[in-house]
Formats: C-alpha cells, structure tokens, sequence
C-alpha cells in the first residue's frame, strides 16, 4: 500500500496502536474500538471513524496510520452490531446515540484534548452527519468524503428501487466486516444473480441481508419507517466547518452536491472537491488529492494551521479534451448561457426547437428484456464513463446526436431532460436519460445521467395510453463539469431502463414510448 500511496506526503512521527478498545454503545452494547496514536510526548487532536464494515483492511492504513503518523489520534470504531461490536446492526436509527456515546467515552480517556474531528466516505459520512444532529461542543471539523446522508433517496431515487447499488452495499455491510474471504463469496454469488432478470435473483440476496427487504419494501421517502433516516437539515444549521469530497461518477454526488448547498445558505464554513472519479476510485487513484483535501481541511480547523487550504471554496475536474482541475468561487457557478438542444427527427440533436408535429422517435420497452446498465454510477467494477456505442445501437434505445461543434462547449452545472411522452400499453414506465460526448470516431462516451418512474392516473392515463396528449417529465441527470471539445458532437440516450441499476417496475408489461416535440436537453 505504501506504493499506492507514493504521492502522499510522509510521515511525521511513528505510530503506535491498540486495539479491540471497548466503549459503550447508547444502550450499554460493547462496540470494539482501536486507537492509533502518534508517538511523541505531547498532546494532539482526535479523529473519529465510525465504521459498519470492519476496523481492518483499508480503514486501518487509510485512517488509522496515514492520519496518525500526520500527529492525529484517530479511534476507530465498529458501529453497533458489526465487525465484532456487540447489538444489532441497523441503516440508521442508532448511530446519532452512539456517535454521543463515543464521544462521552473519548471525554474519560487521559489523551482526549477536547479538540475533535471526524472523517470518513460512504456510511462513514452518515455516522458523521447524525452526530452533527446534536454536534458536541468537541467537535471542531468534518470531513465527508463521497458520503452518505439520505438512505432513502440512495436506495429509491427517481421513484425506482437503486437494485444493484443497494445489494452492493448489503453485501458489503453484511460480510466485509467478516474478512476477505467471506465478502469476495458474497460478491461473486451477487454477480452470478444479477445476470438473471427474475425476481429470484433478487429473493435470494435479500434473504442474506434482512434489513434490505424491509428498504425495498419501503418505496415512499414519506413513509413513516424513514422519518429520522435523512441527515439533509442537519446541514441546513449546522456551524462546524465541514468539507465534501465526491466525484462525477461517485453514486452520492448528488447527496454531496446537495449537502454543499444547504451548508452554503446556512452560511457554514465549507469546501467542496469534486474529481474524476467513481464511488471507490476516490479513494484509491484519488487518494492522493482526497488526502490532501483532508489533511489541509483538518490541520486548518483542528491544529490552527491554514496553509493546507486551497484559495477557492470550489475545486473541480473538468473533463473531455484537456482534462484539467478548476478553482471557483462557489457551485454551481453562474452560468454564461444555459445549453439547450432539442431532440428531432433522424436521431437529430439540434440546437431550435424543431417545427412541425412529427414526434422524433419512439421504442418499445420490455420489462423481461431491459437495456442493460453501462458505467455510470455504480458500485461495481464497471462504473464511470464506457464507450456506449454497443448500447446505442438497441432498437429499445433512443439515440440523438448534434452536428459537430465548431467550438468547445462547456458544461458545468445541473442537467436534465425535459421530455414530452406518451405511453401505449399501460399507465406507468421508467424513463432514463443519458447525455454523451461524441468523438470524430463516433466512440459515445457517458457524462451523466438519470431515471424517473413515470406513473399517469385517471384521465391522463387514458390520454397519453391513447397517444392524444403527451405528459410533460423532467428527468434531472446529476451534475458535471465537462468540456466538449470542437469537432465533438453531444448525445442524448432515452429508454426505458438500465438493468440491473434499476430494478424493473414490477408493474409495468411491454409498452410503447413515443417522444414528442417539445422535449429539450438542458445543461448549464
């Protein structure tokens, strides 16, 4: 791991380490603790990791030592019911009590300055919000990095079920605590499953991970079993100075993103980098960025030392031709212009509405045949941008492409697909869109995308089924920082899913899509 981590400044003192430490849960459960600390005579602040996927391999070297040896004592905690911790392992209802818990714990030990803070990606990111809920006067800094703060809007976002995101992450919360061995089985037995469109693939994994029955079961984000699940307005008061790591292609930058806006208006001090990366890549080709970003943070806010932090709030890569990094201001900046184009007739993307009632195209959906998934956000192996072309070229998929451009366009902001439908066979579909970049060679590479479950009731229903008034949808795809360079062409994809990135709704039987005029593609 030292190799992989060549670009990351060394070390400034040795590290020493105990472990299986145990501090009381909010209900007295025993959950295992290590404590690596720096070796030299004299006082340093404390990092809090609470994790439900095992103290071991990466946490301890990522966290534990590389933190450590920079002069931080970082403790290392098991959430409740995990990874040898004693209770029982729930998404989210425990985790604001044993985060205080910890913290009345770290208050009893000789070495705790009183000056604290914490990091952590993923569900490392939610144990750190729901402390934020009631912050303790200690906690000085925050560090989120491709994190988690809405399990509701992670697992059904768009209205469809996130399938293989979310039994990813079952797996990985149910067996990488238990070792390498047992979580690689999991996996393997994941992959084998996903390749079948049936709903035994799916029954089979759910029986391994019990709690993820009861998400799928739980579609609306109002239903009473998620009140108290979202962290969102934590951030909207929160004052502990906070940074937020994502990347384009990580599966929660739009939670990020979203956290960074609602710090912004709080007026909480905060920053935001946001790279090249996937879910998992952050923290391994990115790492040296994402540990910089990290260290700087919490040496500035922790240790009174500023000359870590970057000039900007905003840092973001920029990618397409020239992939470069770019400092800003805030996020999303002010636009110049709003990029719009227009699906037409022939696969066109144009940049006027097109006259004239022609719809530009329709497909036919099949729940037992959806398109597959490609790149992306995903947790898998296959995530971030793929050469779409072999996609591309399904009858079920949509493709529209603009004319080469004569200069580079810059993307940098939201985007979303406005798109006017109708629907024959049935009252409801899942709608995915994906905007591309083009090259000369015609290679289709993804920059963004999104899905929404479109359902029409009462007379609607029976207009759009018989094709006399479309429904209007906005399809929001995320965010980017892309550069389309001159001589590309932008794409736009539209079907009727990505499996098994999204489950199929089990509702739906083979439809008819038709596009009409009016739908547009905007970006800013």
């Amino acid at each position: 791991m030292r190799a992989a981590w060549r670009r990351v400044p060394a070390g400034r003192y040795a590290v020493g380490c105990e472990q299986g430490l145990v501090a009381p849960a909010a209900d007295g459960s025993p959950l295992l603790t290590d404590h690596y600390f720096p070796c030299a005579e004299r006082e340093f602040p404390t990092l809090l990791v609470r994790s439900p996927y095992g103290r071991g391999l990466p946490w301890s070297p990522l966290y534990g030592i590389l933190f450590a040896e920079q002069g931080f004592h970082v403790v290392v905690q098991s959430c409740r019911g995990t990874g040898g911790s004693g209770g029982a392992f729930h998404l989210w209802r425990n985790e604001a009590a044993d985060g205080r818990a910890a913290v009345a714990w770290l208050r009893e030990q000789p070495w705790f300055t009183g000056v604290l803070g914490t990091i952590g990606p993923s569900y490392l990111g939610y144990t750190q919000w729901a402390l934020a809920a009631e912050p303790p006067p200690e906690l000085r800094a925050m560090v989120v990095q491709v994190g988690l703060h809405d399990p509701a809007a992670y697992f059904h976002g768009g209205g469809a079920f996130h399938l293989e995101n979310a039994l990813v992450t079952g797996i990985g919360m149910t067996y990488q605590h238990r070792g390498t061995v047992p979580f690689l089985r999991a996996a393997l037995r994941l992959g084998r499953r996903l390749r079948r469109v049936d709903a035994s693939s799916v029954a089979g994994l759910l029986d391994e991970v019990p709690w993820l029955a009861e998400v799928l079961a739980h579609p609306d984000a109002d239903d009473p079993y998620w009140r108290g699940a979202s962290m969102a307005a934590v951030a909207e008061r929160l004052t502990v100075p906070t940074a937020l790591i994502t990347g384009w292609h990580d599966v929660l930058a739009g939670q990020a993103l979203a956290q960074f806006g609602r710090l912004r208006r709080a007026g909480c001090d905060t920053a935001l980098l946001a790279g090249p990366w996937t879910h998992h890549s952050a923290l391994q080709q990115g790492w040296p960025e994402v540990f910089a970003e990290s260290l700087g943070w919490l040496r500035a806010h922790l240790c009174g030392d500023r000359s870590g932090l970057r000039p900007t709030r905003v840092r973001v890569h920029v990618g397409g031709e020239r992939e470069t990094w770019r400092d800003l201001a805030d996020w999303p900046p002010a636009p110049d212009r709003v990029n719009s184009w227009f699906p037409a007739p022939g696969g066109r993307l144009v940049r006027r509405a097109p006259a004239g009632s022609a719809p530009p195209a329709s497909f036919r959906y099949d729940p037992a045949a959806p398109p597959p998934s490609l790149g992306g956000p995903l947790l898998s192996r296959g995530a971030g941008p793929r050469d779409n072309r072999a996609l591309e070229a399904r009858e079920d998929v949509l493709t529209f492409t603009g004319e080469p451009l004569t200069g580079p366009v810059d993307v940098l902001g939201p985007v979303a697909a406005r798109l006017r439908l109708t629907v024959e066979g049935g009252g409801r579909a899942d709608v995915f869109a994906r905007l591309c970049d083009v090259d000369a060679q015609g290679r289709s590479v993804n920059v963004c995308d999104g899905l929404v479950r479109l359902r029409y009731v009462g007379e609607a229903a029976e207009a759009a089924e018989a094709g006399r008034e479309p429904v209007e949808i906005t399809v929001p795809m995320g965010s980017t920082a892309h550069r389309f360079a001159a001589g590309h062409r932008v794409g736009l994809q539209v079907s009727g899913g990505a499996y098994p990135r999204y489950a199929p709704d089990p509702g739906v039987g083979p439809v008819r899509v038709t596009l009409h005029n009016g739908s547009a593609l905007t970006a800013g």
